[in-house]
């Protein structure tokens, strides 16, 4: 089955086509904020003009406008193909990477897990930690700078997030920034590729609702 995968949730944006457990295009741009003008673009230019199977798309949580970007261009094409769509989060994608990248280390100082920590907004970051299966520590959460601090604690960390910590990016402290790519969701196990196709935004939305004002007494 061939799969069309869409990452919209941070400043990069990317689209693979996954056949048969292998990548066999894919596209991958930094864009800040410009993922509406160069997402279909970007997946046009893939053979087939993207056509696939299934569409797979980065749900979050990360940049409310990218994700909702990416997810509305994935129901999109997946009606339009008639074709079934699921959803990924960015966080074990991200740890799915780094545990495939990390360099070979010392067994008695290795640590096994790793701590992602994206950026997310109004100050906090999305910080999540990961087993090398990629089963988490606990849910995620969107944290203030010092509180992700003391999360990661001696934990690898990895992540668009890292510059909030201070204390975490010094010079040979093991952390590595990182975005995610599309192409990285061959390393994601099936479970975690069957969300459904719906935001995750990671944290309480800003606005309340109002409440109904009391009835006048008469």
């Amino acid at each position: 089955m061939r799969t069309l995968v869409i990452e919209t949730a941070t400043a990069a944006c990317s689209v693979a086509l996954i056949d048969s457990g292998r990548v066999v295009a894919r596209a991958h741009e930094i864009v800040g904020r410009g993922h509406a003008e160069r997402l279909i673009p970007m997946i046009a230019a893939l053979p087939d003009g993207g056509r696939a199977d299934h569409v797979l798309v980065d749900v979050g949580p990360g940049s409310f406008t990218g994700v909702r970007v990416g997810i509305a261009a994935a129901r999109g094409l997946a009606l339009g193909w008639g074709v079934s769509v699921s959803g990924y989060s960015s966080l074990p994608l991200v740890a799915a990477a780094a545990f495939r990248n990390r360099p070979d280390a010392d067994p008695d100082t290795y640590n096994p897990d790793i701590a992602v920590v994206m950026e997310g907004g109004h100050g906090e970051v999305f910080m999540q930690a990961f087993s090398a299966d990629l089963s988490p520590h606990a849910d995620l959460a969107s944290l203030k700078p010092d509180a992700a601090r003391v999360a990661v604690g001696s934990l690898p960390a990895v992540g668009n997030g890292l510059r909030w910590l201070a204390d975490s990016s010094e010079p040979d402290s093991g952390v590595t920034e990182t975005l995610p790519d599309a192409a990285d969701a061959i390393l994601l196990p099936a479970a975690l590729t069957a969300l459904p196709a719906r935001p995750i935004y990671g944290r309480a939305p800003d606005a309340k609702p109002s409440l109904p004002k009391p009835a006048a007494i008469r």
